[in-house]
């Protein structure tokens, strides 16, 4: 097959996506992240970003960053095993492990990298894999590129975990991998249970807490903060287990019995870019030596570590911008819910509106647009058939009289498309 045979091809699938209300375009925003954005000269009230503290704009954050270009330069211009290695490198992870409170941390580029390249060095082709059903591209990608057998347990279902354990034996290694906040779903894994289940069953447990970071528990720290109470055995069984190749690796749910490894990111949150693998030290020290991503990939630059370290100071300094999100999230919730939309079990500032068919929930996100409100149509692969939906997301940065133009936006479209 030559270059002309394969553009017809490739042509033949993008109008066959065009047919299914498959295909997508990129906008182009013409002004900084933020509660509102510029797209083709017009304002619009953005629903649709993870800027969820309202950072990406911040000064703070901003002047950080102009700093670190001033002394640093604008490129680690190697991978940090090359000369790419710099002291904000350092810096960063021991300001993430202290927020995160875990032994050590490593610095990825972006949560991809961290998620395919900590399942590819933990597994190989003698391991199981037990990953929930709605589970990041990522983390799906992850588990493919490990070759290990890779069991899936239906979304959030500790018992069908469990029976996937009972019949998955002769594994060198299973590990039990999930999201902590759904990307799409904006639900919370029953992580006090999983983390139980891991240990009864001597599984190790990775946590995806990409949308958990600067979001859930307190201060912000994720979802071992939102779990403290966390104790992954009953009280009097600690040693009734064989378990394996224990580690102290911090606080809360990281308890002296616990297997639990976190992955979260810089970019949503935390308003700057990049990602990190939090735990045991000698988890570090394995990835920089196995873990692929993160060997051949020149270093994230100085700026954007400066950035990073910047947000993480000022969220532990001042909780209002935490409080505000959540002041904001639960009134559009409640409000959106009290109109008759369904929000399928959101509990976080993630807030899907289902609307069902791919071809309608695009219609529906079009209007919103014409309407002055920037929220993406969510269709497969992303999510499954039938369950297309806009996926709305509050920041802290929404105004009250901004929710309150979104609640009779989506009102009027609501009822315009018979979705209420």
């Amino acid at each position: 097959m030559g270059l002309k045979e394969l553009l017809d091809e490739l042509d033949d699938d993008l109008q066959s996506m065009k047919g299914q209300s498959l295909f997508r375009n990129l906008r182009r925003i013409d002004s900084p992240q933020s509660d509102k954005v510029t797209v083709d000269g017009r304002q619009y009230i953005s629903l649709c970003s993870n800027n969820y503290l309202g950072l990406a704009n911040h000064k703070v954050l901003k002047d950080a960053s102009v700093t670190a270009i001033e002394t640093y330069g604008t490129s680690a211009s190697a991978s940090r095993l090359m000369s790419g290695n710099m002291g904000l490198h350092e810096q960063l992870e021991r300001v993430t492990a202290a927020f995160k409170q875990t032994e050590d941390v490593l610095v990825f580029n972006t949560g991809y990298m961290a998620n395919t390249g900590i399942i590819q060095a933990l597994a190989s082709d003698t391991d199981a894999i037990f990953s929930d059903e709605l589970n990041h591209a990522s983390i799906i990608d992850g588990c493919r590129l490990s070759r290990a057998k890779v069991f899936i347990y239906k979304h959030r279902n500790t018992e069908h975990l469990r029976s996937l354990l009972l019949d998955a034996s002769g594994y060198r290694r299973r590990i039990i991998i999930t999201e902590s906040v759904f990307s799409m779903d904006g639900d919370i894994a029953p992580l006090t249970e999983i983390n139980s289940i891991a240990m009864n069953y001597d599984a190790v447990l990775i946590v995806d807490d990409a949308h958990a970071t600067g979001v859930i528990g307190k201060n912000g720290r994720g979802s071992s903060e939102h779990y403290p109470h966390l104790n992954p055995l009953p009280e009097g069984e600690e040693n009734s287990l064989p378990f394996k190749g224990r580690v102290r690796v911090g606080m809360g749910l990281f308890s002296s019995e616990s297997q639990f490894i976190t992955m979260g990111t810089y970019s949503k949150a935390l308003g700057s870019f990049g990602a990190y693998i939090a735990g045991p030290a000698i988890i570090k020290k394995y990835l920089i030596n196995k873990a692929r991503p993160f060997i051949y990939t020149t270093a994230l630059p100085p700026s954007v570590l400066a950035a990073s370290i910047a947000a993480i100071n000022l969220i532990q300094k001042d909780n209002s911008m935490l409080n505000n999100l959540w002041k904001n999230t639960m009134l559009f919730r409640e409000k959106i819910k009290r109109l008759g939309f369904n929000t399928m079990n959101s509990e976080t500032p993630i807030i899907p509106i289902l609307i069902g068919s791919a071809e309608y929930t695009i219609k529906f996100s079009e209007r919103l647009f014409q309407e002055g409100i920037f929220a993406s149509a969510i269709r497969p692969p992303t999510v499954p058939d039938g369950s297309c939906r806009i996926r709305t997301t509050i920041t802290a940065g929404h105004s009250i009289e901004d929710i309150e133009y979104c609640i009779g936006v989506f009102e009027k479209v609501g009822k315009e498309l018979r979705a209420i």
